[in-house]
């Protein structure tokens, strides 16, 4: 694996889209784009509701991180039956969510070709419940690359400055069908 926050090659390559390098100095053709709404984000990913769990991406840094964040509804489907009477969003998809936000972060590495999915999970850890009415904040930065195939990244997610979950999400990307 690559680690992508060192001055590889590769992290150098993945920079921004539209950048040139002039000896180490880069050169934006276009300006990068730092956020995307919920229609930019169904282009991107096949999620669709009831699994579509990010609203907007409020912060992107190309082939390094994004920051998105969910709306959390008492309408969604899940908290009809966890818990009746004391709703909380359940911990995988909390996680799912995470990686939602990474699979932003990948579909836009040039080279990245197919459907992101998850590989594994490590490290995960919840910290407090998450209930209808917060808003969901998840940052998640990407660690490293292999073969433009595999992906480690690190999610936090956070809701009114406190950490709900963190840990390790692991990622193949496979071929579209």
């Amino acid at each position: 694996m690559i680690d992508v926050t060192s001055s590889s090659p590769l992290s150098t390559a993945i920079s921004a889209p539209g950048a040139t390098s002039t000896g180490g100095l880069s050169l934006l053709s276009e300006p990068v784009k730092q956020t995307f709404s919920a229609e930019e984000i169904y282009a991107l990913l096949p999620h669709r509701y009831p699994f579509a769990l990010v609203d907007r991406i409020i912060d992107y840094v190309p082939g390094k991180q994004a920051t998105g964040l969910k709306n959390v509804s008492f309408n969604e489907p899940h908290f009809q039956g966890h818990f009746p009477g004391r709703p909380i969003m359940p911990g995988v998809l909390i996680v799912e969510a995470m990686a939602q936000v990474g699979g932003i972060v990948l579909t836009q590495i040039p080279g990245v070709d197919g459907l992101c999915v998850f590989a594994g999970i490590d490290k995960v850890k919840f910290r407090r419940p998450v209930v209808p009415g917060d808003q969901l904040i998840m940052t998640v930065a990407l660690l490293a690359i292999k073969r433009l195939r595999f992906g480690k990244m690190q999610g936090r997610a956070e809701v009114d400055g406190q950490l709900v979950c963190e840990g390790e999400l692991l990622f193949s990307v496979v071929e579209s069908a």
